[in-house]
């Protein structure tokens, strides 16, 4: 099953189990108001639900901390807002103006996708093949924290945090476009939430990653971060496959 129809069979359950919320009316205005409450309540659910395990900051969290190396703890939380900020931005952008700016430049999802996984390979690998510092080395804060400063929106934004994958999978659920004021009222406040929803996560995940570090220890952190790039490095991957299989069978050649 493809992106979007599983999109819509997600988005067709929820409006149905949540419509089964509000029963027995005491006019039609209360009706026509529950009905877009929970209209709102599911298209939020789709969003977040969708989004929220591609986006996955709990596993981005080590990687986040090795690339922030000599960086205090005010340093991170700085720049876990700042991440957050821009993710929020990026997310909202795709929901609501994906569709549009793919059609302006004559692109599509399977292009996007081959062409953002391969990005997250070159950094899931560059992660993988890095040598760590020993734990006995100190490095200037000031210079440490400029470096980090400047890393974040590329990489640390897009796309260590926002990759390839979630901009797909944004792009396609903010892909059914309202044809009423009031849905594109619903549509607009859905994508906000949903999208402050992700970056609230973003936030305290990465807020907080520095003082699981410390529990976990350099050795540990070194594990799990070596972990972690390399299932970077296979999820561009497999981005990039399921861009080139779209790819192929716009051709006529079935990918297997």
């Amino acid at each position: 099953m493809s992106i979007r129809g599983l999109i819509e069979k997600i988005r067709l359950c929820l409006l149905l189990d949540l419509a089964g919320i509000w029963k027995n009316p005491k006019s039609k205005g209360d009706t026509m108001i529950w009905s877009d409450i929970a209209q709102l309540i599911g298209a939020i659910l789709l969003i977040v639900g969708a989004l929220l395990p591609v986006v996955n900051p709990l596993g981005d969290a080590p990687i986040f901390l090795r690339m922030t190396p000599g960086c205090d703890e005010s340093t991170r939380a700085f720049l876990a807002k700042r991440i957050a900020f821009y993710s929020f931005f990026l997310v909202l952008g795709s929901l609501l103006l994906g569709s549009f700016v793919l059609l302006l430049f004559g692109l599509s999802i399977p292009v996007v996708q081959v062409a953002g996984g391969a990005v997250v390979c070159a950094l899931g690998w560059k992660l993988l093949a890095d040598i760590p510092k020993p734990a006995d080395v100190t490095l200037d804060p000031i210079h440490a924290k400029l470096i980090a400063l400047g890393r974040a929106f590329a990489p640390l934004t897009l796309p260590m945090t926002i990759d390839a994958g979630v901009i797909s999978v944004a792009i396609t659920v903010g892909a059914n476009h309202a044809h009423t004021f009031k849905h594109a009222v619903i549509q607009l406040l859905a994508a906000g939430i949903g999208a402050g929803i992700i970056a609230l996560s973003i936030l305290l995940t990465y807020r907080y990653a520095q003082r699981v570090g410390k529990w976990i220890g350099h050795t540990g952190m070194m594990v799990v971060v070596r972990l972690s790039a390399f299932i970077m490095l296979c999820i561009g991957v497999g981005i990039t496959w399921n861009g080139v299989k779209a790819l192929l069978a716009e051709i006529g050649i079935p990918g297997y």
